[in-house]
């Protein structure tokens, strides 16, 4: 059974990285004017190669299928709307992007080398140097993509694009992106000036809005909370 003290948390670190990674999805995602002006040279790729493509804040991943085709998780409310696939299989929008992150849906899907960059440059088996990780054989890799293909849960903490590839390429879904984020927000909560700056927030709620269950019990809930986890 899950706890829902640890799952309230969760939900509330997703929104937190999804707000302060927003430009990403303005910049990363497609959108109906930007060029395409970037020379891929699409012959150097191997199938089964992971193809990173570095966003504004996050970085976007990808394996290698062959045939200039790249399987890559990406979040799409149209998954949880529609099952015409002549709607969902073209190239993922801002808006749709943005809504199926929020609504936790995504798809494994393949895209050209093109659409999955859109414009951008990329990096080949960078993770292998970064992570310092033994991968498996290109076959194999590309292999455990092609499996997964369809539809999947999606969440920015515990399964997004990075977990897909680094568990195709080295058998074991990890995220240091996502991990980098919540040491980030462990060194906030320590910080004794959270609970500080806190405490004085929640009571400028209970001046601004007085005194009441929704103003009075977050306003010493949450300063106690950080002073604890301090």
């Amino acid at each position: 059974m899950k706890n829902p003290m640890l799952e309230a948390v969760s939900l509330v670190l997703e929104k937190l990285l999804l707000i302060s990674n927003f430009k990403l999805f303005s910049s990363g995602a497609p959108v109906e004017d930007k060029a395409r002006n970037t020379f891929y040279e699409i012959n150097s790729f191997l199938r089964g190669d992971v193809l990173e493509v570095p966003r504004t804040h996050l970085t976007h991943y990808g394996i290698y299928l062959g045939d200039n085709r790249v399987a890559h998780m990406m979040p799409d409310i149209l998954l949880a709307l529609t099952d015409d696939k002549e709607l969902t299989q073209k190239v993922v929008s801002n808006k749709r992007l943005i809504l199926g992150v929020i609504g936790r849906v995504a798809s494994i899907r393949v895209d050209t080398v093109e659409d999955f960059a859109y414009g951008a440059d990329i990096l080949v088996n960078h993770l292998d140097r970064s992570l310092k990780k033994k991968a498996l054989l290109n076959e194999e890799v590309a292999r455990r993509a092609e499996k997964l293909l369809g539809m999947t849960p999606y969440s920015l903490l515990w399964n997004n694009c990075e977990h897909f590839v680094t568990y195709c390429r080295f058998g074991t879904a990890i995220s240091p992106q996502a991990d980098k984020f919540c040491e980030n927000v462990k060194i906030i909560i320590r910080d004794q000036r959270s609970v500080l700056a806190s405490a004085v927030l929640g009571l400028a709620s209970i001046v601004c809005l007085g005194l009441a269950s929704y103003t009075t019990l977050p306003a010493i809930f949450i300063p106690f909370c950080l002073w604890m986890a301090g």
